[in-house]
């Protein structure tokens, strides 16, 4: 008989309809980042790897970090084959409780992405978006992104206009709905011009992976507007390097997985970073009209409270099994 430890195995499917509140999402983030600020948790920089054959066009990552507010520690790691494809994307997560020393889980990590990025959105958006921001452009309805509207409303709820661009039915179909659902009567404006829409917003969330749409440019950004890409493809090469003001989740991870987003001489330059801002060591922005470029890479601080969360929830219901895997 195994009298070892075990470790609870969470699969997508026992995740997929959990749901936090958006003021819940956005208060777990905000909370990994502020007790990375305090010296609390660890976050080394994000290991990448492509793979040698190009035609198969695939990539891994590798995380890990220590929360020290809940004093959890994480491995984190992707892979994905195809750059656009969903369907060839498989990242999972596991925490370590460090008060027992003991496995806590083993789970997908696709329904962790999807909120804690939004949620990171939403946050630079409430710390560096212009006080005039009325309206919000949302690049991009992957499922990384479909929460991104709801979150964004709930961090500024001054904002009276949302401008949704996707290519995805299935993902536009998502993100209004998922609008609804916390903000009924709110309405989203389709768009099919993104210099146009990117013109009219003061806040501008470029996500999008497949590029179906012209570069976002920097220079499109009206006085006092906020660009935020998520990692995006989508947005054109040196963008950084424009900004009046450059922020980062993590320079360190800007460095790893957002090259194309420094200047001509390969240079990035960083004003803050996201943790230091929330934390009020630094400003969200400076003056009201100066042009704000944001990157928003995910930083596994922010993955362990979320995982955290869902998994609590998931063994609550009884879902998931456990393996004894030092047997």
């Amino acid at each position: 008989m195994n009298s070892g430890p075990t470790l609870r195995i969470l699969t997508r499917s026992d995740l997929a309809d959990l749901e936090l509140p958006p003021h819940e999402a956005l208060s777990l983030v905000e909370d990994g980042y502020l007790a990375f600020a305090s010296g609390a948790s660890r976050n080394p920089a994000k290991l990448m790897m492509t793979m040698p054959d190009p035609e198969r066009d695939s990539v891994t990552y590798s995380m890990l970090g220590y929360d020290g507010s809940l004093e959890q520690a994480a491995f984190k790691t992707s892979y994905r084959q195809g750059s656009t494809s969903a369907g060839k994307y498989y990242p999972s997560i596991t925490l370590y409780d460090d008060t027992t020393g003991m496995p806590f889980v083993l789970m997908d990590c696709h329904r962790v992405g999807s909120t804690r990025t939004p949620a990171s959105t939403a946050l630079i958006a409430r710390a560096c978006a212009s006080p005039d921001a009325r309206t919000a452009l949302m690049i991009g309805t992957g499922a990384q992104t479909t929460r991104t509207l709801p979150y964004l409303l709930t961090a500024v709820p001054k904002l009276d206009r949302l401008l949704l661009f996707g290519t995805h039915p299935d993902g536009i179909r998502d993100s209004v709905a998922i609008l609804a659902e916390h903000f009924p009567g709110r309405e989203v404006e389709l768009v099919d011009d993104v210099e146009a829409a990117s013109r009219e917003a003061e806040i501008v969330v470029a996500a999008s992976g497949r590029v179906a749409h012209p570069l976002v440019s920097f220079d499109w950004l009206r006085p006092g507007g906020l660009l935020i890409s998520v990692a995006s493809k989508g947005v054109e090469e040196g963008a950084m390097a424009k900004a009046d003001y450059a922020v980062a989740t993590s320079a360190a991870q800007l460095a790893v997985t957002g090259q194309r987003m420094a200047g001509p001489d390969g240079v990035f330059r960083v004003d803050t970073e996201v943790p230091e801002i929330l934390a009020g060591r630094a400003p969200g922005r400076r003056t009201d009209d100066e042009r704000i470029f944001a990157f928003n890479s995910g930083m596994i601080i922010t993955d362990i409270p979320v995982a955290h969360a869902l998994a609590t929830r998931a063994i609550a219901a009884g879902r998931g099994h456990e393996v004894a895997l030092w047997s």
